[in-house]
């Protein structure tokens, strides 16, 4: 392993994803595997990796069957990679994927791989449905039964309700509250308005919509399932139509719509991640470089409104051991898992007697918000939770590498009061 002096610079060299789709829509008919290993494969071939042993590949879903329980070595075993390349499972909500790249990365940086994987991947679609704690109970009592007359006597104990599915629900558990139901308090808090919020939501749409015209996202995407784009875009969205959208959440006194919020979506991404000496081994580009990361999380049970608040902290602790300013960046990707999140966290950082609210040792100042989604992000692209991480630094890689030097700063949020930031560099 190396030593402390000797840590290397990680480069991103690669990514692919396959379009994002709306639950329930084209990928209705397919699980985790299916999309991540599509995922995979795109990745595989773009970069010549068949038959190549890699250090690891890490990835996860906030939301697995058990039988996804061993699910990125699973993938692994479908793809054309050496079948010896090692694989693990890492999950933390929405910040799954980003935590997957840090994990690769740092394994690079200490020496211990030379090359990895990071990836992520949900399926809404394919969400498992448990039984009834009365209907557990009585299966497995009639299991352990010496008789079938024994067996028969747990049967008749079993009531029409005990046959009711149970779906995961999607709330915290600390609070009931869902997450848009926690925004919502966030938007109010805040003083975050409806006009806003759509707002930036129209500007991911069509910035999202230019890009693809552009033809930005032609080498980032892998067709699955009759895809080739995400479907959630609205090419000719506009602060009309979103206007009129109901609240999603506070049916009466709500400012948070479909169209402000992410929907539940499916959908897989990774990114392929190198030492120098490995990429340039392989005749591989490099896009960008990690060079920073923090993680922290924030209590919310007691103060509703701070949810997805956590990348503030993370942020702040980033950027001082960076030396950096919050304004130091060319671009700025912030997860819109909703608009009033997006919002709140900018007005914070604007704000010297909010970031004392909150207990930031200081408020981290405004940002060119020209430079922010400059490609659309998540209220357009929709919100797989787990794959959007290898969305964005995705996104970032390329637009840092067709610049050709520059500060990337990404912030994500998630669920249980947690988030990530990233800084990468060309």
């Amino acid at each position: 392993m190396n030593t402390p002096n000797t840590v290397r610079k990680v480069a991103i060299v690669g990514y692919n994803r396959i379009p994002f789709a709306r639950a329930n829509t084209a990928y209705a008919e397919v699980g985790n595997q299916q999309m991540m290993t599509a995922a995979l494969d795109g990745l595989i071939e773009k970069y010549n990796l068949e038959g190549k042993l890699l250090g690891e590949v890490v990835g996860g879903a906030v939301i697995k069957h058990t039988a996804d329980s061993n699910l990125m070595r699973e993938c692994v075993m479908q793809t054309a990679l050496d079948p010896a390349t090692p694989a693990c499972d890492l999950q933390q909500a929405c910040d799954t994927g980003i935590e997957s790249a840090i994990y690769i990365a740092n394994k690079i940086a200490l020496g211990q791989i030379d090359c990895g994987i990071a990836g992520g991947v949900d399926s809404i679609s394919d969400m498992p449905i448990s039984v009834s704690e009365n209907l557990r109970k009585i299966l497995l009592n009639a299991r352990k039964a010496k008789s079938f007359g024994e067996k028969i006597k747990w049967f008749l104990k079993l009531r029409l309700k005990d046959l009711t599915p149970l779906v995961p629900r999607n709330e915290e558990s600390q609070t009931g509250l869902s997450m848009g139901g926690h925004t919502e308090i966030t938007a109010k808090h805040y003083k975050i308005s409806r006009e806003d919020q759509d707002n930036l939501a129209l500007k991911s749409h069509l910035n999202m919509a230019k890009a693809y015209d552009e033809g930005f996202f032609d080498d980032m995407i892998t067709p699955f399932q009759g895809l080739d784009k995400d479907n959630n875009l609205r090419k000719d969205s506009s602060i009309e139509k979103l206007a009129k959208l109901n609240p999603a959440f506070d049916k009466k006194n709500g400012t948070l719509t479909a169209g402000n919020s992410t929907p539940l979506t499916d959908g897989a991404s990774c990114v392929l991640l190198a030492s120098e000496e490995w990429a340039k081994t392989h005749d591989l580009p490099i896009l960008a470089y990690i060079t920073f990361a923090e993680v922290a999380a924030i209590e919310y049970v007691k103060n509703q409104q701070n949810l997805l608040l956590a990348p503030l902290f993370a942020a702040s602790r980033m950027l001082e051991k960076a030396g950096l300013n919050l304004q130091d960046f060319d671009y700025y990707e912030i997860h819109e898992a909703f608009a009033a999140q997006v919002l709140a966290t900018l007005k914070i950082w604007e704000s010297p007697e909010l970031s004392a609210q909150i207990g930031l040792p200081k408020p981290l100042g405004a940002i060119d918000r020209n430079k922010l989604n400059v490609k659309g992000s998540s209220l357009a692209a929709a919100h797989p939770f787990a794959a959007t991480g290898g969305r964005i630094i995705g996104v970032m890689a390329k637009l840092l590498n067709q610049k050709g030097s520059g500060r990337g700063f990404i912030s994500i949020c998630a669920a249980g009061g947690q988030g990530i930031t990233m800084i990468v560099e060309k």
